[in-house]
């Protein structure tokens, strides 16, 4: 008689399981990473970089775009001295990468009521070890180096004395892009439990899942209908604009840096910048404008209507979004939540998210050449552009917002039926 099945070997088959679904994750999250940075750097005209200089700029987009290090240097010869730095997260890529691993994270836990700490360590400590060295091998290939036509003195001079082109490169810092890389990683996969309202948690961290996950999935949500606004934006910008290479570039590299700034100033925040030299930012023309002001650009929703008093209905729909992810969270907490509390986990959820946009949206970048150390000379090459929130008025506006909306949010959803609640039998008492 033959054998119906070969037997289960417990620990050993669900460990070799456990490796097979963290590899799946990483590998399919390296693949949206680079599929979306290569589309928006090729987009964006780096597909005629000589050599073999395009991957290894895809390969340090995605460095960035996971919270590694990517330094800019300069090196002009004996005539000039160049220095470069550049500070920026773009966020679309960032975007792509974090969804895929939170549903390859998620996706083994799914139809589990819990699930045991040390199962939610040893998953996470296999995608963190492949994380690793994948991050690994992409600061080791994001390096690259490019000769520049600067023209003007320097330029002059240099053929003068045969000196050659000046050069400007970049190259990941190894060490601390896998350091920050984790943290990245450590940080998505918090976020990931604390959003899930399907995904099961340890039996010591249950009593958090109430106040915690209803605001956190709002918030979620909130970001991502911003970004889907304007993806919607984008599109008919393309279609009727013209330059739609251009504005793919900006849809696939830095659409939600654009979007959630633009939630905070819809919030009354105010950020501070500038724009100096032949830099071409990836921004709305509106944008660059403020930012190209003689004095330094203070980007508010009053500095933006001076160029368009469209702007002015910003803070319309940032109400109404604000409202409905309150209305959101409110449904998804339990009946016997209070109004207060309400308001207090918007806010705090509120005032956290915009938190994380002023870090992740704020951005630096400058070039120059000077002649024997002295001054900028770099035939029109010199240039910089900054962007920073005031942070804690923006904390602060984030706040009174969060607690206005989560009242009324509570206030629109009372008789709402909340989900996974069942509604109260009806019929006849056993007094009838």
């Amino acid at each position: 008689m033959s054998q119906q099945g070969t037997p289960d070997h417990g620990p050993t088959a669900h460990h070799s399981n456990g490796w097979a679904q963290a590899l799946a994750t990483v590998a399919a999250t390296l693949a949206a990473l680079i599929v979306t940075a290569a589309l928006g750097v090729w987009a964006a005209g780096a597909g005629a970089l000589p050599g073999s200089a395009f991957p290894r700029v895809v390969a340090a987009v995605v460095v960035m775009a996971v919270g590694g290090s990517v330094d800019v240097s300069g090196d002009a010869g004996i005539i000039a001295g160049a220095r470069a730095e550049l500070t920026a997260l773009p966020l679309s890529v960032t975007l792509a990468g974090a969804l895929v691993l939170a549903a390859g994270f998620l996706r083994p836990l799914r139809h589990r009521a819990v699930v045991g700490t040390r199962e939610l360590v040893e998953r996470a400590a296999r995608i963190a070890l492949l994380w690793a060295l994948a991050l690994l091998a992409l600061a080791l290939f994001a390096r690259q180096s490019f000769a520049l036509r600067p023209g003007g003195t320097v330029s002059d001079i240099g053929e003068l004395l045969g000196v050659d082109a000046p050069r400007v490169g970049f190259r990941a810092d190894v060490p601390l892009t896998v350091v920050l890389g984790l943290l990245w990683l450590a940080a998505l996969l918090l976020i990931t439990l604390a959003v899930s309202r399907a995904a099961p948690l340890p039996s010591a961290l249950l009593r958090y899942q109430e106040p915690v996950r209803p605001a956190a999935h709002a918030m979620v949500v909130l970001l991502l209908v911003c970004v889907g606004v304007g993806a919607a934006v984008g599109i008919v910008v393309a279609a009727t604009r013209g330059e739609p290479a251009e504005t793919l570039a900006v849809m696939l590299l830095g659409l939600p840096n654009l979007t959630w700034l633009a939630l905070t100033l819809g919030m009354g925040a105010t950020w501070d910048g500038k724009v100096e030299g032949p830099f071409g930012l990836p921004v709305p023309r509106l944008l660059e404008q403020v930012l190209r002001a003689p004095d330094g650009g203070v980007v508010n929703l009053s500095t933006l209507a001076e160029y368009d008093g469209r702007v002015r209905w910003l803070p319309v729909a940032v109400a109404i979004l604000l409202l409905g992810a309150a209305c959101l969270m409110a449904v998804r907490s339990p009946a016997r939540t209070r109004l207060w509390q309400h308001a207090l986990r918007m806010a705090a959820g509120l005032v956290l998210t915009v938190l994380m946009i002023c870090l992740a949206v704020r951005f630096e970048a400058r070039y120059g050449l000077s002649l024997f150390g002295i001054g900028d000379l770099g035939g029109g090459l010199s240039a910089e552009a900054a962007l920073s929130p005031r942070l804690w008025s923006a904390l602060g506006l984030a706040a009174l917002w969060g607690l206005a909306a989560g009242c009324l949010g509570g206030l629109l959803t009372r008789s709402a039926r909340r989900r996974g609640e069942t509604p109260p039998l009806r019929g006849r008492g056993p007094e009838e």
